[in-house]
């Protein structure tokens, strides 16, 4: 399941930053909405989000892990409180984004939106990856 996890959230980073690039081009360059590459994003945070609540409530380091004890550590703290929570505001600003874009009458007004809340979704989510678990960056 954390191979999973681990999986997804490349694809997840690799989805937000296609979408935050090509909506860019399209924002400063008065392009059409690209609604189906935005959509790619939202789809994999929720993948992600999926995978991740099951893992939370599965694992020895998720919320079976929460007391005042764990909350001077900060690997644990980590693990249940800061991660999961950092994420799931992450996944709460892409459908946010993708959601006020589907409704916004002008492409200028949907490729915005989408290009500030996604940016700001991806620095969430890279502010609070465990890097150190990453087999590929340890």
């Amino acid at each position: 399941m954390k191979h999973l996890h681990s999986t997804l959230a490349i694809v997840l980073l690799l989805a937000l930053v296609i979408a935050i690039v090509i909506t860019a081009v399209n924002y400063f360059k008065a392009n059409p909405y690209n609604r189906k590459i935005a959509l790619i994003g939202l789809i994999s945070a929720h993948l992600q989000l999926i995978v991740g609540l099951v893992i939370y409530f599965v694992s020895p380091l998720g919320i079976q892990s929460f007391s005042g004890e764990n909350m001077s550590n900060s690997l644990s703290r980590l693990y249940f409180l800061e991660h999961p929570l950092m994420m799931l505001i992450g996944i709460v600003l892409v459908t946010i984004g993708y959601s006020k874009a589907k409704r916004a009458t002008e492409d200028y007004a949907a490729n915005r939106t989408v290009f500030i809340m996604y940016t700001i979704g991806l620095i969430v989510f890279l502010s609070r990856i465990p890097w150190s678990t990453w087999s590929l960056l340890a």
